[in-house]
């Protein structure tokens, strides 16, 4: 500016600025244009300096009045970025959000993936062992009648046995099955020997709910008719199995009674210090094969059954049988 610069020229200059100042930051689209301006307005080389440089020209009493509007249009400027910046930091929040929301009414897309309950699991790693030993898997109908389920396993009407296995009657000669045995009895009515079976599935009874029964609970039997079955090739085998699932447990035998194998045997094994019950089994009884037309002087056979929630519960250490029914996934995640 010239030393001829008046007082109104230089009011002009600031009330131009003023106008340009308002109009730029208001159409400011971003941070860094913001920025821009506020350099281009008020640093020092700025349109504001510009003009404070130009008042050499003027009298005493003149350069407070440019000084004073000077210092009102930095305030302006000032704020007015400050306003803007507020604006463009909200207005970005609010497209974020809307882009961020969530619309928990919306159906949700596909289905999340999930795990095997550790009851199947249990089932599908005896059945796979029992597989790899030359069995084949059979599986039968969850309701019964009287002659699969008792009769036909030399349990006849009115038989003791029956009050271990009392169950839930459907009317008539229907009832839930006590145990996977009749798949047994259906397979050899077809099947001649030699056979080597293993039949897993739910089963029934009138259990009172506890931390070690249920009325629910699920079973696998093993059956093997050949020629020259005898005792040790069921022991054998047993011991086989349970070392393959178990590890190195110490295994016994004990003498027992089951009404469709004799001799018949309870069989242990040491578990957290105690003797754990987890299988039956003995020798089919000739009872029951001469019942299916199938000659016992020739063909012998040992059987074995065993619960799937005891075996679960001994291998992953769980201490209530009902943890496995509760559909709790804090406690399913586990596994």
């Amino acid at each position: 500016m010239s030393e001829t610069v008046s007082l109104r020229q230089l009011t002009n200059q600031l009330d131009l600025l003023e106008e340009k100042a308002v109009k730029d930051i208001s159409q400011a689209v971003e941070e860094k244009s913001l920025e821009e301006l506020r350099v281009g307005f008020l640093g020092k080389k700025g349109s504001v300096s510009k003009i404070l440089g130009s008042m050499g020209s003027l009298s005493g009493e003149e350069r407070p009045v440019i000084g004073q509007r000077a210092n009102l249009l930095k305030n302006q400027i000032q704020k007015l970025i400050s306003e803007r910046l507020n604006d463009l930091k909200t207005k970005a929040l609010r497209e974020l959000v809307a882009k961020e929301t969530i619309d928990i009414t919306v159906p949700v897309k596909g289905i999340p993936l999930g795990h095997r309950h550790p009851l199947i699991t249990t089932t599908e790693q005896i059945v796979d062992l029992f597989c790899g030993l030359g069995y084949s898997v059979e599986e039968g109908p969850e309701v019964e009648n009287d002659y699969y389920n008792f009769a036909a396993l030399n349990i006849p009407e009115d038989h003791p046995a029956r009050d271990m296995q009392d169950t839930f009657y459907l009317g008539g000669n229907l009832l839930l099955r006590t145990h996977t045995s009749p798949v047994q009895i259906r397979y050899l009515e077809k099947t001649p020997p030699p056979v080597r079976i293993v039949s897993p599935g739910r089963v029934y009874r009138r259990d009172a709910v506890d931390a070690t029964h249920s009325p629910v609970f699920h079973q696998v039997e093993v059956l093997a008719i050949d020629e020259g079955l005898d005792f040790s090739h069921l022991r054998g085998t047993v011991m086989a199995f349970l070392k393959a699932f178990f590890g190195d447990l110490p295994v016994r035998f004990r003498a027992s009674y089951f009404p469709f194998t004799e001799p018949s045997a309870e069989v242990d094994v040491q578990w957290r210090g105690k003797w754990l019950e987890v299988m039956g089994c003995g020798m089919v009884d000739p009872s029951v094969l001469e019942g299916l037309g199938i000659d016992s002087e020739k063909w012998t056979g040992f059987a074995a059954g065993l619960g799937v929630e005891r075996f679960c519960m001994v291998r992953h250490g769980i201490d209530d049988i009902r943890r496995l029914y509760t559909s709790d996934l804090r406690f399913l995640e586990q596994f």
